[in-house]
């Protein structure tokens, strides 16, 4: 590929045209009236229940943040308090969450999480010849590493990157994946509006050339990646996922990444590996954009309030049904486990 990189891996599956607005976007899967009711019904169940697990909140690299913890109204957990601050805990737990949407045991879901500070890889990049020695420099900076199973590129992780997903049960007949990125994109985009609506005005889609984790679908403002969208499919049920740059520097986390390839890649121009430009990415606070992690983390949660969708809490979930799933949870240990093995560098 002379270098060129683009995930084509069915997992990192992208959407919308280069280019196209996000307030486009929104009218086109929103409409008015009532195409916009029958959106809610037929895209967003009328129940979902709201998992979270956010890291101190705006304790990033360069964020300046106080480090308030994660709403625990909502069934919060801090992952740096649970073991270790496993990488693969918050992939493993969304497997378990997703196999048991698929199988009815628990509603349609939504996941906010962050983690203390880590880089996720994707798969060709732990193939990279010095992969292990990168992945080691990382580790020894204090980053924790891990290899994820949902394809894409590296992707740095702190509490600065509010992570969403929304896990949803597969519906009969054809199911067309462009429908829930262009969903999860105007919800980003709502939620970015909820307290700085000229900001969200400005968000575009389409790939940022010189970004980590680079794809046909980047969101942007001012040509600035602060935004990446993935899918993973199940049997029963699917997520779609977005790691969204909140606060702290952009640059700084470009430079991380870039540091890493630099390293992996040992010089060998001819492998295929994104070749990180730090200065195309940002954080939303650096472009007129929430700059707190709460603050977008709430924001997200009024979009899916506004569209007619009822957030149950975990918390509730257990008191009603008997419904619990953490990070410890055995079932999420295992997932995690044979995540680790299958990827293993």
């Amino acid at each position: 590929m002379n270098g060129e990189y683009k995930e084509q891996d069915q997992c990192m599956e992208q959407m919308l045209e280069p280019g196209l607005g996000l307030m486009e976007v929104q009218g086109l899967v929103q409409g008015q009236g009532q195409m916009q009711g029958q959106l809610t019904a037929g895209v967003l169940p009328p129940v979902m229940v709201l998992f979270e697990h956010l890291a101190e909140l705006d304790a990033s690299p360069g964020s300046g943040g106080s480090g308030i913890p994660g709403s625990e109204a909502a069934g919060a957990l801090n992952p740096a308090a649970e073991p270790g601050g496993d990488m693969l805990l918050p992939f493993a737990f969304e497997e378990t969450l997703c196999r048991d949407v698929g199988t009815g045991l628990v509603p349609p879901s939504v996941h906010l999480w962050s983690h203390p500070g880590g880089v996720a890889l994707g798969l060709r990049d732990s193939k990279l010849p010095r992969a292990a020695e990168a992945m080691a420099e990382l580790e020894g900076k204090g980053y924790r590493t891990a290899v994820r199973h949902s394809g894409g590129a590296a992707v740095p992780l702190d509490a600065g990157v509010v992570n969403v997903s929304l896990l949803l049960r597969k519906s009969p007949g054809k199911l067309d994946f462009h429908d829930d990125f262009r969903l999860l994109a105007s919800l980003i985009t709502e939620a970015v509006a909820v307290s700085h609506p000229q900001a969200a005005a400005q968000i575009r889609a389409g790939e940022v050339a010189g970004s980590y984790c680079p794809g046909d679908f980047d969101l942007a403002i001012g040509g600035r990646k602060f935004c990446g969208i993935a899918q993973r499919r199940q049997s029963s049920a699917y997520f779609v996922h977005a790691f969204v740059i909140v606060s702290g520097s952009g640059l700084e986390r470009g430079q991380l990444i870039r540091g890493f390839y630099d390293t992996a890649a040992d010089g060998d121009d001819a492998l295929a590996y994104p070749r990180v430009i730090p200065q195309t990415l940002a954080a939303l606070g650096e472009l007129g954009g929430p700059a707190s992690a709460a603050v977008f983390a709430e924001g997200f949660r009024l979009a899916l309030t506004r569209r007619g969708v009822h957030l149950q809490s975990a918390g509730q979930l257990g008191q009603t049904a008997g419904y619990s799933l953490q990070y410890a949870d055995p079932r999420v240990l295992e997932a995690a486990r044979v995540l680790r093995e299958r990827y293993a560098r």
